[in-house]
């Protein structure tokens, strides 16, 4: 009996995967969901703090900060502090929680402003003062020898460490300290001209961080 070949019925066409349904927008395809840290000692311990994917925003890592915390010591009790470059705020936070009488944080973007109000009411915290602004002009503004503590962590591309570290400079009291977080490592010489010199530094990855005291002022040139 001759065979005959029953016709090849056409394959149906293949539905879309759910992989393909999901597939990003052309632009949004790298963008990360939020983050989050959390506040690593005192009263606010454990609290959890949210990390936009924003541009510049860098929050000081929980090694990094630690260091920092053990640097001065933990107990903050009584302290006036400014964190002027707030981002997440997770630094001025953290001087709180350690018991500071008065933390200002102060940040530009809305944005960031409002999620720092959320923490705020969330922990209660009545010694946070939050104001948006520009970091810089907030230094500027504060009292002559009025903080114990001033935080410089702002962007690494912004161009105003020298600035505002010599604004930070005239903001602490004698006896008072700067941190500040950087993509290299400063020297006594690049900071003796601003009134700071190091009393501690150390490197995590690419970030430099030192904290700084009050230098003796420069003696006078003699006359010629």
């Amino acid at each position: 009996m001759k065979y005959t070949p029953k016709p090849i019925a056409p394959e149906p066409a293949a539905k879309p995967s759910a992989k393909a349904n999901t597939v990003k927008p052309k632009g949004t395809a790298h963008l990360k969901p939020p983050g989050e840290i959390r506040i690593i000692g005192g009263q606010y311990r454990r609290t959890k703090l949210t990390v936009p994917n924003h541009p510049g925003l860098r929050p000081t890592p929980d090694r990094v900060r630690e260091t920092l915390f053990n640097w001065l010591g933990q107990d903050l009790t009584g302290w006036r502090c400014a964190d002027v470059f707030a981002g997440t705020g997770v630094l001025g936070f953290e001087a709180a929680s350690r018991g500071a009488a008065d933390v200002l944080l102060c940040e530009q973007d809305p944005g960031l402003v409002v999620q720092l109000k959320a923490v705020q009411a969330r922990l209660k915290a009545s010694m946070v003062r939050i104001e948006r602004g520009d970091g810089l002009s907030a230094l500027k503004r504060l009292e002559a020898g009025s903080m114990q503590l001033v935080l410089i962590d702002p962007p690494f591309d912004s161009g105003v460490f020298e600035a505002a570290l010599k604004a930070a400079a005239q903001a602490i009291s004698p006896a008072g300290l700067v941190y500040l977080e950087a993509p290299k490592a400063w020297q006594d010489e690049e900071l003796l001209p601003l009134g700071l010199r190091i009393h501690r530094s150390a490197k995590a990855g690419a970030v430099h961080f030192h904290l700084l005291v009050k230098s003796e002022p420069l003696p006078e040139p003699l006359p010629a």
